[in-house]
């Protein structure tokens, strides 16, 4: 909790801080890299802290087949993206990103050197470590991105954050870790590993082409200004979609785990989180929605605009991320990740389908799009649903529809009261406290037995 809630609130500082002084162009740039940067990372971790942590025992062996397999991947990846980097030039018609590029790549080479004593964190549960290491890092490099960025550098405080924060958490983990490598090399470990980790690498890949689509085709076809726009309004709804997300991942499989033995109950327990996720998501996504025109004006001013319209069309595609987080929950508790990393890789293949032949008609209709096919896809999920748990289509709806229901109703009321107000101060704020009042008291009228629930459960709490 702490350190979701610090990591949380201490970005949404520095990236308002950035706000306040960057152009589309700045973030654009390096939206436009993050792809290739995060493919590589990905390789070269492999999802071995993932197998690392699946073994009952892991050995100093095992620790350091997996230590030099990375830097020797990362290294290898590095010099090709170094040489690689005219080309990405090329393809985005963008000079400044030649040496950019090869800055901000040097990310996942330095983090390579760290994966090993992360898992080890990780594996002896040294949370509180973590906590602090998360801490630091993020507020040292924040604080130099956002000096650089302030003294006119622009992009490279941006990009200097990132590699920064990256060195940072490398060396603290060697800090808290107390293993230590050795030149004993034996890569057998890792090869063992290999076949599980190979999924998850796969996944990864795919969740990371799936993330950067708009990155990299508006960049390509529209140019870092297009780009750098939809980036920011992605950055917002990607914070409010974690914030619910951590709530979810947090509690759902470990929980479904535990009665998976019995089908009914475990019915009934899924059925009673995707109840609990509706009630939170839907309202603090779409009043996010609601809101994003004057907070990003109040913020960042009238040239972060364009991220306010796109940042209230992605708010709804936010509202049911969670719904979806839960039901791949659903799936590994199950013991069916193969779901997971099917439904990635054909999702990410119809959404990037979807936007090159859609680019010619512009960012709304791709965005739109992207939208629609995202909250169609919870379709999918519902049908594994039904073979894994029993869990019926009407269930499901009953379950999700009147929290969607009540909350546009609340958000149009709210929009409706507040449509005379020009101060944007006075609009944001009536805003917030129109729509959290509206829909308390619809919830609490209408007999919301998770609302109830909810407020029992914080007076008792209080109570104890």
């Amino acid at each position: 909790m702490v350190n979701n809630g610090t990591t949380q609130l201490l970005n949404a500082l520095f990236a308002i801080l950035y706000l306040r002084r960057l152009m589309p162009e700045d973030y654009g740039k390096i939206a436009m890299l993050m792809v290739f940067a995060n493919i590589a990372s990905a390789l070269q971790e492999s999802g071995f802290t993932a197998a690392l942590c699946n073994l009952k025992s892991p050995t100093h062996r095992d620790y350091n087949a997996v230590f030099w397999f990375n830097i020797g991947v990362s290294a290898l990846l590095y010099i090709v993206l170094f040489l690689g980097a005219p080309l990405i030039v090329v393809f985005y018609h963008n000079p400044q990103l030649l040496w950019l590029s090869r800055f901000l790549f040097l990310g996942f080479l330095i983090s390579s050197f760290g994966t090993v004593q992360r898992a080890y964190l990780f594996i002896h549960l040294m949370n509180k470590q973590t906590a602090i290491i998360a801490v630091v890092a993020l507020l040292v490099s924040g604080t130099v991105g956002v000096t650089m960025v302030y003294s006119g550098l622009a992009y490279w405080g941006l990009a200097t954050q990132n590699v920064l924060f990256i060195l940072i958490v490398a060396l603290m983990n060697w800090y808290y870790s107390p293993w230590r490598p050795s030149l004993d090399i034996d890569l057998r470990p890792a090869w063992r590993m290999f076949g599980f980790s190979s999924k998850l690498l796969l996944q990864n890949l795919f969740n990371n082409l799936n993330a950067h689509a708009f990155g990299v085709l508006l960049g390509r076809f529209y140019g870092d200004h297009a780009a750098g726009v939809y980036s920011n309004a992605r950055n917002w709804d990607d914070k409010g979609i974690n914030t619910i997300n951590g709530m979810v991942t947090g509690v759902a499989q470990p929980v479904l785990s535990r009665v998976r033995d019995d089908q009914g109950r475990y019915r009934n327990v899924f059925r009673k989180m995707l109840r609990f996720v509706s009630f939170v998501s839907f309202p603090a996504m779409l009043g996010l929605g609601l809101v994003a025109r004057e907070f990003l004006l109040l913020v960042g001013g009238e040239r972060w605009l364009e991220s306010a319209t796109l940042l209230s069309m992605l708010a709804l595609y936010g509202a049911f991320f969670p719904i979806t987080t839960l039901y791949s929950n659903m799936t590994i508790s199950q013991g069916r990740s193969d779901i997971n990393l099917w439904t990635t890789v054909v999702l990410c293949l119809l959404v990037w389908a979807g936007l090159i032949v859609l680019h010619p008609y512009g960012l709304r209709p791709m965005v739109i799009f992207f939208i629609a096919l995202n909250i169609a896809w919870l379709g999918v999920w519902q049908w594994f649903a039904r073979r894994l748990i029993g869990l019926r289509l009407v269930d499901a709806l009953r379950d999700v529809v009147p929290f969607l229901l009540f909350t546009l109703l609340v958000m149009g009321l709210t929009w409706w009261l507040t449509r005379s107000i020009t101060n944007l101060w006075l609009l944001l704020i009536s805003k917030i406290l129109i729509a959290a009042t509206l829909y308390a008291g619809i919830m609490w009228l209408s007999g919301a037995k998770i609302m109830r629930e909810s407020v029992q459960y914080i007076l008792h709490k209080k109570n104890d």
